[in-house]
This record gives C-alpha cells, sequence and structure tokens, in this order.
C-alpha cells in the first residue's frame, strides 16, 4: 500500500482526463461532446501495471489450491513488486487519476490481504477450521481498512507522519511479506515446527493489526543515509540483489527480520521529530 499510489490525485472532474478527447470541431454533436474513443497510451500503462499485480495476486491463491505454495508465495512477491513501480510509473508519466487509485487499492486488497491469508489458511491454518479461518480472515480485513483508510484521506490534508516522511502503519505489501514469513521458513529449512497452526494463526493476526495501527513506520523519504556511507549502501542492495538470486528464501527471512527491527527505530524518530515540532510551535513569535 504502497503508502504505493500516487500521491497527487486528481478531484472526481478530472478523472475524464483518463481519456482521449478530439479538441476540433468533430468531436462534438450540438454542444455535446462525443463519446470517449479509448484510454490514452499514457494512462493505460500504469494501470496495465496494476492489473498484472492482481493477475498475480490471483495466480498466486490458485498455486495455493494446487499445494504448490513456493510458486503461491513468488506470485504474491511479484505483485508487491508491480506495486512498488505503478505509482512511480504513474507520476513520472503525469497520469495520475481517481480511477488508478480506485484500481490500485481493489488490486492491494486482493493481492496483500485476500491472497496471503487463502495461502496461510491452505498452508497451515486449515488445520483449525474456525480459529485458522479467523486468523486468515483479520488478516484480509485489516488489509481492506487500511486501504480504505488510505482513501478516505485522498482529500484530506496530509497526516503529520506523512508529511514528516514516515508512514502510518505497516504497508500492505510489506504486511503481506511478514505474514509468509513462517513459509519461508519452512521452505528454507524444511522444518515442519514453522508450520504449527496455532503459531501461525498468532503471527498472522499480530501482523493484521499492524497494518490498521497508527504506529509512525519508516518511509522512503525518512530514510536519509549520510553522504560518507551511500556507496557502502549501494555494495550492500547489490549484495542483498545477489543473495535474493542464490539464497532467496532465507534473505527474505533476513529483509523480514531487518523490518522488524526498524519498527521501534521508527517510532523513535517520529517521536523525536514531533516533539520539535511542537516546540517549533509552542516558541514565542520574539524568539528567534
Amino acid at each position: 500500500m504502497t503508502g504505493n499510489r500516487p500521491a497527487d490525485v486528481p478531484d472526481e472532474d478530472d478523472a475524464d482526463a483518463l481519456f482521449e478527447a478530439p479538441a476540433h470541431d468533430a468531436g462534438y454533436d450540438f454542444g455535446r461532446k462525443r463519446l470517449p474513443r479509448g484510454l490514452t497510451l499514457r494512462a493505460l500503462v500504469p494501470n496495465a501495471v496494476t492489473s498484472a499485480a492482481l493477475c498475480c495476486g490471483l495466480t498466486g491463491i490458485r498455486f495455493a489450491i494446487g499445494g504448490d505454495f513456493h510458486l503461491a508465495v513468488q506470485a504474491v512477491i511479484v505483485a508487491g513488486m508491480l506495486d512498488g513501480i505503478d505509482g512511480r510509473i504513474a507520476r513520472a508519466m503525469r497520469a495520475q487519476s481517481r480511477f488508478g487509485a480506485e484500481l490500485d487499492s481493489l488490486s492491494d486488497a486482493i493481492s496483500f490481504g485476500v491472497a496471503p491469508a487463502l495461502v496461510l489458511y491452505l498452508w497451515s491454518l486449515q488445520v483449525m477450521p474456525r480459529f485458522g479461518w479467523f486468523a486468515a480472515l483479520a488478516l484480509a480485513v485489516c488489509c481492506a481498512l487500511r486501504l480504505a483508510r488510505f482513501n478516505a484521506q485522498i482529500d484530506m490534508a496530509e497526516p503529520p507522519q506523512k508529511r514528516a516522511g514516515f508512514l502510518t502503519g505497516v504497508p500492505a505489501p510489506v504486511g503481506a511479506g511478514l505474514a509468509l514469513m513462517p513459509i519461508y521458513l519452512w521452505i528454507a529449512s524444511g522444518r515442519d515446527e514453522f508450520r504449527n497452526p496455532p503459531a501461525v494463526a498468532l503471527w498472522t493476526v499480530m501482523v493484521a493489526f499492524l497494518m490498521i495501527s497508527n504506529t509512525a513506520t519508516l518511509g522512503w523519504g525518512a530514510l536519509r543515509p549520510r553522504r560518507s556511507v551511500r556507496l557502502e549502501l549501494i555494495g550492500l542492495f547489490g549484495l542483498v540483489f545477489a543473495a535474493l538470486l542464490t539464497e532467496p528464501w532465507l534473505t527474505l527471512v533476513g529483509i523480514c527480520a531487518v523490518y522488524l527491527a526498524l519498527l521501534p527505530v521508527g517510532m523513535i524518530r517520529y517521536s523525536r521529530v514531533k516533539r520539535q515540532r511542537e516546540a517549533v510551535r509552542g516558541k514565542p513569535v520574539g524568539d528567534a
């Protein structure tokens, strides 16, 4: 989620910018605009990427039903990668629209809420039909609630966390990746202890509530490394990419562990920024 959609969404009246409208007189009939001829290529590209992410999430459900959990997890991960670039493509091409935002929300709800919930249920939680199903429902419902909260804030002023470069709660794609971490461990080690239904259910519920929490989490805007370590970070990203190719499941576990370790860092840094802003706001005008 990722926090992943276009930041600037036009008003309802501008949603028709998604379509081409001729500027000459032949496009009008007695003062009425003729029907649009189709989507412009500029608007089609980011929405096509979002549709591809949606298809990946649904395909992950299909793989899980067939018992191929390796491919099911990979499909959800690919959906997350596509979701991470569709908003950036829309901003780069200036193709943000209300239609794109709504399509992105629908895609996220299915790919990062419904799909991982069903994958986890078919993989482990179905052993406990009642409590396991409630845990799966919690993940899907909390993902939908997070996206609904995001859509409700589109036409409102940015929350203080976002203005400071932070996110509110765990984004939907990251939440799906965290929820699937027991499967990463199971694939990497081959041990059935990671498939324990009560432990998987408890983990799923914890991740679900992290998605709808008001906890300030680190966003890309809050990550500003010092110039002295930028070359090292570039090299580190290259090594992580190589590790994903050679040992993908253990690398995914490591990425999830690093993200969880950074959650307290985000809360501490945002509380510091919040105190600084409150101090500046409460400072008398004459004191400079």
